[in-house]
């Protein structure tokens, strides 16, 4: 067996194993790790099939942005996990119902599986040849030049997607005090400032 194949099962058995423990931990923290080893391993993956450079974005944008606010967001949360764990028996028959209906789907769909004809080479025609370039070359000209508008059309997508989550969760409390940026601009400053008069021993 060559280095190569043994480091291929090796990131390969840690991402598997890696995934099955993000749904199996009881502790959300322990999850969020877990996550974490299973984006490295899969960037070891991607650096083995030379792809370096999404490997790297693998690594920056997911294990240093997103894993890591996943777990400051789990850790800041004040979540009752012992309540939570105490309400799954009353959903557990109905989430093995819908577990083992798409068990079935996902068994229908490959066991009928089938390529087209002309598919491996419609496939093999959008990427540019290997000895002609670079993997970062070629990942740029298919997503910039060649899948721009469904790339621009994926990003408007995320935009509406996090500008609903905002609108969902924001909570107009009237115990809380906000900033009101309008008045601070408007403010007279006659009125602004007040001065005290404040005599020797007297404190405040």
């Amino acid at each position: 067996m060559t280095v190569t194949a043994l480091a291929f099962y090796l990131f390969a058995i840690v991402t598997v194993t890696s995934g099955l423990l993000v749904t199996m931990s009881r502790n959300p923290v322990h999850s969020v790790l877990w996550l974490i080893l299973a984006f490295i391993s899969s960037a070891g993956l991607f650096v083995l099939l030379g792809a370096e450079f999404v490997a790297l974005l693998l690594v920056i944008v997911y294990v240093g942005a997103v894993a890591v606010l996943f777990l400051f967001v789990v850790m800041m949360l004040d979540v009752d996990f012992a309540e939570l764990r105490g309400g799954l028996a009353q959903y557990l028959p109905m989430g093995l119902l819908i577990g083992v209906v798409l068990l079935v789907e996902l068994g229908l769909v490959f066991g009928h599986w089938t390529y087209a004809d002309g598919a491996q080479a419609a496939r093999a025609a959008v990427t540019p040849a290997i000895d002609q370039t670079q993997n970062t070359v070629a990942l740029g000209e298919l997503i910039y030049t060649q899948y721009i508008y469904l790339f621009q059309t994926a990003g408007l997508i995320l935009l509406v997607a996090m500008i609903g989550a905002i609108v969902l969760t924001m909570r107009h409390r009237p115990d809380v005090k906000r900033q009101n940026v309008m008045a601070q601009m408007h403010r007279d400053p006659a009125k602004a400032m007040e001065l005290k008069d404040v005599k020797p021993g007297q404190g405040l």
